[in-house]
């Protein structure tokens, strides 16, 4: 199985991610680092990702051999994260077949309804007990 974590900025919260998913799942499950920048995919690597690749291309690629994406709400969401989520990103991320478990991490333009608002530490342990939910669902 391969776990997709997308990033931008400086990859901090995927750097998270990858470290809390690597606490808690089998080392036959590859996470790939997709950073929409070089810093965000370097970091992420040294968070513990199998490999990693980097920008609109790469990504695009790369989404559709995985079969679980993961990061922020953003990733999903054209133009977000100060422009480094191109429409090209968005929609494909969005269109390819694995199984999206995305943050609701809060963006400028765009207010999601009935959510609460949580600590990330608190939403990343919700979203690796998830993955680890999904993968034991898939290989029972």
């Amino acid at each position: 199985m391969n776990i997709g974590v997308i990033d931008g900025m400086g990859g901090g919260l995927g750097s998270q991610i990858i470290e809390s998913l690597k606490k808690e799942i089998d080392d036959s499950v590859k996470i790939i680092a997709l950073g929409v920048n070089s810093g965000a995919t370097m970091n992420m690597i040294r968070a513990g990702a199998h490999k990693g690749a980097t920008g609109e291309n790469a990504i695009k690629v790369s989404v559709g051999d995985l079969d679980i994406i993961t990061g922020p709400l953003g990733i999903i969401i054209p133009n977000s994260m100060m422009g480094e989520i191109t429409p090209g990103v968005a929609e494909a991320v969005a269109s390819c077949r694995g199984k999206k478990f995305l943050l609701c991490i809060n963006q400028p333009h765009v207010e999601l309804i009935d959510v609460e608002n949580k600590p990330v530490s608190v939403l990343i342990k919700e979203l690796v007990q998830r993955i680890k939910d999904y993968i034991k669902s898939k290989t029972c």
